[in-house]
């Protein structure tokens, strides 16, 4: 979850903070004052929705490993890190990746993989997990990591927040010019109107739920893989199912105080949720080929 969400928050910075340099720039002004363009909007609206996207993968990695307060180990601390880094290799080579860098941070159980290319990516665990948990349960959390990165889940869900971003940029302009047009009907002036402006932030902001709806869908897809990948290299499923049932009897790794507002757990935030309930990824393994 903490790689998900480090991403779409990343991603989001990015966005607001391309939308402002683009008002300062007077770029809405310029689709707006002579009736809306169409393909200008449109190569706007990738360049904004792909660009916000695209940078924050490129950052995933440095950002993790700061806000998470990763330390990458090589074996040489001793035992335990040397057997983490042993297992991360074994299943990079069985998955035909990379060697990815190996970490390990202090807290409650969790662990992630993140980065922007499958050959230098970051697999980090917890110190929570590596205590509260078998070897072989840590082992199959691990493929579970490496696995989303032999999926290409961070890229694969770069170009889904990509084009929602898109989407949204679009579609709120559009909707945005259509509303300021009506309210204007009649008068002579250039450049967009205040109806422009307050209907662009709102639906960027509604609209943004939305697709942050079906960004999770996705990802919850992919972890439902991801779990199917672990079996794999493992070469049963047992270590996995073992894996998930204990991380249901566990308190979860808290997140940082600045994002503990964006941990939904119920109600209508299930639809917000990156991660399957524990029992329904349990079922979809066991229930596997």
């Amino acid at each position: 979850m903490k790689r998900i969400l480090l991403f779409v928050l990343t991603n989001l910075a990015v966005v607001v903070v391309l939308g402002v340099v683009a008002s300062l720039l007077g770029v809405n002004r310029y689709l707006t004052a002579n009736g809306l363009n169409l393909g200008a909007l449109l190569g706007y609206a990738l360049i904004m929705g792909f660009g916000g996207a695209i940078i924050s993968l490129l950052l995933s990695k440095p950002i993790a490993k700061w806000s998470s307060g990763v330390q990458v180990i090589d074996g040489s601390e001793g035992p335990d890190e040397r057997w983490i880094v042993d297992t991360v290799r074994r299943f990079a080579d069985q998955a035909q990746i990379g060697m990815p860098e190996v970490g390990v941070f202090h807290g409650d159980p969790n662990a992630f993989a993140t980065g922007a290319f499958k050959n230098s990516a970051l697999v980090a665990v917890s110190t929570g997990l590596l205590q509260g948990m078998t070897r072989e349960e840590v082992e199959a959390v691990i493929g579970h990591e490496v696995a989303h990165i032999a999926n290409g889940d961070m890229v694969t869900m770069t170009l889904i927040q990509g084009v929602m971003n898109t989407f949204v940029v679009f579609a709120s302009r559009v909707i945005g010019y259509l509303v300021d047009s009506w309210l204007s009907r009649g008068e002579e002036r250039r450049g967009p109107g205040i109806g422009y402006m307050i209907t662009t932030i709102v639906l960027d902001i509604v609209l943004g739920f939305l697709a942050a709806i079906i960004v999770a869908w996705f990802s919850r897809q992919r972890e439902f893989r991801a779990d199917r990948g672990s079996a794999q290299l493992m070469g049963r499923r047992q270590p996995m199912i073992n894996a998930l049932a204990r991380l249901g009897g566990m308190v979860p790794g808290e997140l940082p105080k600045s994002i503990q507002a964006f941990g939904i757990t119920s109600g209508v935030g299930k639809l917000f949720s990156t991660h399957p309930p524990i029992e329904e990824r349990i079922a979809a393994l066991q229930q596997s080929a």
